[in-house]
């Protein structure tokens, strides 16, 4: 009888040491950047206009923190086997699909692009000489002008461009830019991809660009009001710190750099 508590108390200390210690194995790995996550990176230079080889092809595993949806997986080997680099891909490099979208008489099936989990996604937009400049492989916000107030909503930030038109390569130029801009193609969740349906029936979107590199979501932005055009103080709280400064010389010289 005497045994049993000591060994429901060995018991309770043994299990509060292994949770002690997942606790800091799960501490340690998000420190790190999280789980990690195989990639392609190329074990050679790749030249532009090389036709890619599975020996030119390795993986490394990174922690899912630095792995964003351009970065193909090692998974995905096989989807650009045969395609040809847009770009120079130096030794070791990761690489992301603009770096194998084919050429522009060589069109990658959309379906190919798609993440597993997502869905490709076209949306219309409003038409402006910026969407022009969208090319696939570009990450944008999405904003749409909803209801009778014309509000201004943020509805997805940090999306993937699949496709601009008709365009998958990310390298159509010149006269048909246009053309292929007024319709994107983007990879979304399902109930993204309703929300979105719901959007261009209920008002207008608008897609703006953000640097790739850029990573940062921000939590809950706050709808504008149509409101805010003719409310001074309401426009000067939505203007961000660095358009506070004065705009004298040295922030001109900053706009040109």
């Amino acid at each position: 009888m005497k045994a049993r508590p000591v060994f429901l108390g060995i018991a309770s200390g043994v299990l509060a040491v292994a949770l002690l210690l997942l606790y800091l194995h799960r501490v340690e790995q998000e420190a790190a950047g999280g789980r990690k996550v195989p990639v392609l990176i190329a074990l050679a230079v790749i030249p532009r206009g090389q036709a890619i080889t599975e020996s030119m092809l390795g993986a490394r595993d990174l922690p899912m923190a630095y792995v964003d949806e351009r970065v193909l997986r090692a998974a995905d080997k096989d989807k650009i086997l045969g395609l040809k680099a847009t770009n120079t891909i130096p030794i070791q490099q990761s690489i992301v699909w603009n770096d194998v979208m084919a050429v522009k008489d060589d069109q990658r099936p959309l379906s190919a692009l798609v993440q597993p989990g997502n869905r490709a996604t076209p949306i219309r937009v409003q038409i402006t000489d910026v969407l022009s400049l969208i090319h696939a492989g570009d990450f944008i916000d999405i904003l749409c002008v909803c209801g009778e107030a014309k509000d201004s909503s943020v509805l997805l930030q940090r999306v993937l461009v699949l496709a601009t038109g008709m365009d998958t390569t990310g390298a159509a130029a010149g006269k048909d830019a246009a053309q292929r801009a007024t319709v994107l193609t983007v990879s979304a969740s399902l109930q993204e991809s309703q929300l979105l349906a719901v959007a261009m029936e209920k008002g207008k979107l608008n897609a703006i660009v953000r640097n790739p590199g850029d990573q940062r979501i921000t939590e809950a932005p706050v709808d504008v009001s149509a409101a805010a055009l003719t409310d001074a103080s309401r426009r000067q709280a939505i203007q961000s710190p660095r358009r506070k400064v004065s705009s004298g010389p040295t922030e001109l010289k900053e706009v040109r750099r």
